[in-house]
């Protein structure tokens, strides 16, 4: 019989070197999964599932280029503040997600 994985025990890794142009990520990040199989679908070519594990990882080969990494700084309080107000304004309760930031 098969046990799950803890939660601690399910990584994202990504692979990739500056000689090959394909990225390869391995996740059990649900979220990023979806991503991973929306664009594969739209995308083939680019993207395409290599392998899926009896945990429910996946493992992507994506063309590199696709793949960014983006650090952001904290927001100040200040900042955190004038968006609070602002969505409280506009009628936003904290459930709001713009869908073209999937």
């Amino acid at each position: 019989m098969i046990k799950g994985l803890h939660k601690r025990e399910k990584d994202t890794e990504l692979f990739y070197n500056a000689d090959d142009p394909v990225a390869h990520i391995r996740t059990y990040d649900l979220r990023l999964i979806k991503r991973l199989e929306e664009f594969s679908a739209r995308h083939p070519n680019l993207c395409q599932l290599v392998e899926d594990d009896e945990y429910n990882g996946k493992y992507y080969d994506i063309d590199r280029a696709r793949v960014s990494i983006r650090i952001t700084e904290p927001y100040s309080q200040e900042r955190r503040q004038k968006q609070s107000e602002w969505a409280k304004e506009n009628g936003l309760n904290g459930n709001y997600r713009e869908e073209s930031a999937i």
